[in-house]
């Protein structure tokens, strides 16, 4: 029975050691969607990959042989064990896989409870499936929803509002290591998102920031105008490092940025005067070896969540009322997919009427007598409204018997009466004779 599956991993479930070895960039993600769907094995495909979680959503036939390719795939990607991987994944299916879906979109499932950045990347992933041409109608419908959730559980509650954020923490351990960053010089290495937060919540404290970007070196030069910072190229990477007092690291680099090679030298340079790294990348963009350098400091994203453990008895209130939010749209999600089971009968029955319909005015075809090309239209009109008002009563209630525990039984019963699944003649073998029709005056 075809279903929907959702297979991954996150913070909860595996270190930051693995997450960043199964991390899905656009290119790698978009190959893994064209291995399922090509295969066969899915029908349908879409991946998110973030800091905290990798999660791979697929339509399948046969949810089973889907699972166990998605499960070689990212062991493969990984370079694990499928036996030793499926120790970190959880797997689910219908309306669990849907539920932590839309809970993962509301931000109920981060790290930092409400954190707003997963709402985009989830979205993100959802028009890539659609650009490479692996999304279709269930997943498509199913990560509306889920945006909807995620949408509506932050305007109607104050799960976002409490002022907490990965960005916002960070900035909190680098206050507590360093002190007050507002005479501090800060270097943020990337310039997406996260490190527009990190920016913000830097320049609330008073801090001038520098910010280093690779390919999209404009993006940052645009971050530095709107936070009162500068711009540099990543080839001066080590030069701003050597004058930085906090480094905060936030790309997509698949390599790490800064590792003990160019860090030692910078560190002799400084005469060993302390710098506060925070790494907020999977994969890391700052190799964990440099903690063994005199007066450095690191922080990545496992380490924040003692931290970010403080933070969570303000929303738990909130979160409560979210996932009232979140069940809302479930049901809608729920209502539609149910739909699905009677649609082909309703189809069916209408297409066996029009069927009915054309075979017996073809039939009469050559029985009518003097009658015009609009009478004809009539007639065919006052066949089709009258079978039409027949199934309409009929359409009604097979609908609101979906998902119920008769609809089998009920669906059965109608594809059986009226032959839907036998391929019957609508006539039986006869033809429908019709009384010609005669206008006055004619013979």
């Amino acid at each position: 029975m075809s279903e929907v599956l959702a297979l991954g991993l996150s913070h909860k479930t595996a270190p930051l050691e693995l997450r960043e070895r199964l991390a899905l960039p656009e290119g790698r993600a978009a190959r893994l969607m064209a291995e399922l769907t090509d295969s066969g094995d899915a029908s349908e495909a879409t991946v998110i990959s973030t800091c905290n979680r990798t999660e791979i959503y697929v339509f399948a036939h046969d949810p089973v042989v889907a699972e166990s390719s998605i499960l070689s795939a990212l062991a493969s990607q990984g370079g694990i064990s499928p036996t030793e991987l499926a120790g970190h994944l959880y797997s689910l299916r219908g309306d669990d896989a849907a539920l932590h879906l839309f809970r993962v979109t509301a931000g109920l499932d981060s790290m930092i409870i409400g954190e707003s950045e997963v709402q985009g990347q989830v979205k993100r992933a959802h028009e890539l499936a659609l650009v490479e041409g692996v999304s279709g109608p269930i997943l498509n419908r199913l990560f509306r929803g889920a945006l909807a959730a995620g949408g509506r559980a932050r305007n109607e509650t104050g799960i976002s509002r409490t002022g907490v954020s990965m960005a916002s923490v960070a900035v909190e351990q680098a206050t507590r290591a360093i002190g007050e960053v507002g005479d501090r010089r800060a270097l943020i290495i990337g310039a997406g998102e996260t490190s527009e937060l990190v920016a913000g919540a830097l320049r609330a404290r008073g801090a001038e920031s520098v910010f280093v970007a690779n390919r999209h070196l404009e993006k940052a030069c645009d971050l530095a105008r709107k936070f009162g910072g500068t711009a540099a190229p990543l080839t001066e990477l080590s030069e701003q490092v050597a004058e930085a007092d906090l480094v905060v690291s936030a790309t997509m680099s698949p390599h790490h940025l800064i590792d003990r090679e160019l860090l030692e030298p910078v560190m002799k340079e400084r005469q060993e005067r302390p710098v506060f790294l925070v790494d907020l990348a999977v994969p890391r963009d700052i190799d964990p070896r440099v903690r063994e350098l005199p007066g450095v400091s690191l922080t990545d994203v496992d380490e924040l969540q003692v931290a970010v453990a403080r933070n969570l008895g303000r929303r738990e209130a909130e979160a409560r009322r979210a996932e009232h939010v979140v069940q809302a749209e479930l049901e809608l999600f729920q209502r539609w997919l149910q739909s699905l089971e009677v649609m082909p009968v309703i189809v069916g029955l209408r297409d066996k009427a029009d069927e009915i319909v054309a075979r017996v005015l073809s039939e009469n075809e050559g029985r009518w007598e003097a009658m015009s090309e609009e009478d004809r239209r009539r007639v065919e009109t006052l066949a089709r409204t009258i079978v039409g008002r027949m199934l309409h009563e009929p359409t009604l209630r097979l609908k609101e018997i979906a998902g119920s525990d008769e609809s089998f039984e009920v669906l059965a019963t109608v594809r059986g009466l009226f032959g839907l699944d036998s391929g019957t003649d609508p006539g039986d073998g006869e033809v429908a004779t019709v009384t010609p029709i005669r206008r006055e005056g004619n013979s």
